[in-house]
């Protein structure tokens, strides 16, 4: 649906708080689910395309918060119209600003018919970036077919159930891509986090119990998981020796990695990485790249990212 700013009520015109109401309900932030095969481009002129929008939509936030409302008797129903005109605008400020939201993310599996994940956020607090779904797991999520197809074709019975398949994720965040596993693979995976983040990570298990076949597993995984686990310097060295440690020590066994190329310093992380793990004795069965998107950037102009992602396997 495309919206016209100067469609909507304005204040100049005192409308009912009914009426303000409808119109900033309709300004709902819905956020995008992304399709990993977009290109940068797109995603960038998409929304440079809608920047101007956005600007007209924010002042018109902006007037109806600052607005006395002074035509409107009820004091509640004023106080009904800020909040939610501030919801909206902060909605706009980027995902520290925004409250709980609520994402429905879109898979496809072999063995049955595309079906959705549901994955709450909780504000963001803090350090709290585990809450925040990042555009890394969603692309290594749509892409698990395809590797288990190729890289792992070795370890599973496609369409048929996995069970004596344990996966282990470091570092599972709001749950979107070791529940994934779960169910495209039809395996059993183990999600872990930080005390914090486990509360949340637990509820989007829960909410999806129905779309994914079971949790649970062993010390020793079959497959490790981790999508963007790097942010400080001393992440390369213990994803690598958390990996080393549960990766089960069979030629069969594998480690799938995605790290997002966000700057020149997650590239030095990923290389760092990347020798570790050579030390470590495993080697890099694939890798390669993928350009997806997040929506973290306060201004929403620039949230195209490229990650790179690696199969590993232990050394022969």
């Amino acid at each position: 649906m495309s919206l016209c700013v100067a469609d909507f009520p304005q204040t100049w015109q005192k409308p009912s708080s009914e009426e303000l109401l409808a119109a900033l309900k309709q300004l709902q932030v819905e956020p995008p689910i992304w399709n990993p095969g977009t290109s940068r481009k797109l995603i960038l002129e998409t929304y440079q395309n809608a920047a101007q929008l956005r600007r007209e939509v924010a002042a018109y936030l902006s007037s109806i918060i600052k607005s006395s409302l002074a035509w409107i008797q009820d004091e509640d129903e004023k106080e009904a119209v800020w909040d939610e005109a501030s919801r909206r605008l902060a909605e706009r400020c980027g995902r520290a600003g925004m409250g709980e939201i609520t994402r429905r993310w879109p898979l496809e599996s072999q063995a049955s018919s595309p079906f959705e994940l549901v994955i709450r956020e909780p504000p963001i607090t803090g350090d709290s970036l585990g809450l925040k779904t990042w555009g890394s797991s969603y692309l290594l999520a749509q892409s698990l077919g395809r590797i288990a197809k190729e890289s792992l074709s070795h370890m599973f019975s496609l369409g048929q159930p996995n069970e004596s398949l344990d996966v282990l994720e470091l570092g599972s965040g709001t749950g979107l891509l070791g529940m994934a596993a779960a169910a495209i693979w039809q395996a059993n995976v183990v999600l872990t986090d930080l005390p914090t983040i486990v509360p949340n990570l637990a509820h989007n298990i829960e909410r999806n119990r129905s779309a994914i076949e079971a949790l649970g597993g062993k010390v020793d995984s079959g497959i490790v998981l981790a999508a963007d686990p790097l942010y400080d310097d001393d992440h390369p060295e213990l994803l690598s020796s958390a990996i080393v440690a549960h990766l089960a020590r069979d030629k069969d066994s594998r480690a799938i990695v995605m790290v997002p190329q966000r700057d020149l310093t997650t590239k030095k992380l990923a290389a760092k990485f990347l020798s570790i793990m050579i030390v470590s004795g495993l080697s890099v069965l694939e890798q390669n790249t993928l350009v997806g998107q997040d929506d973290w950037d306060e201004d929403g102009e620039d949230s195209g990212i490229e990650c790179w992602w690696a199969v590993f396997g232990r050394q022969r």
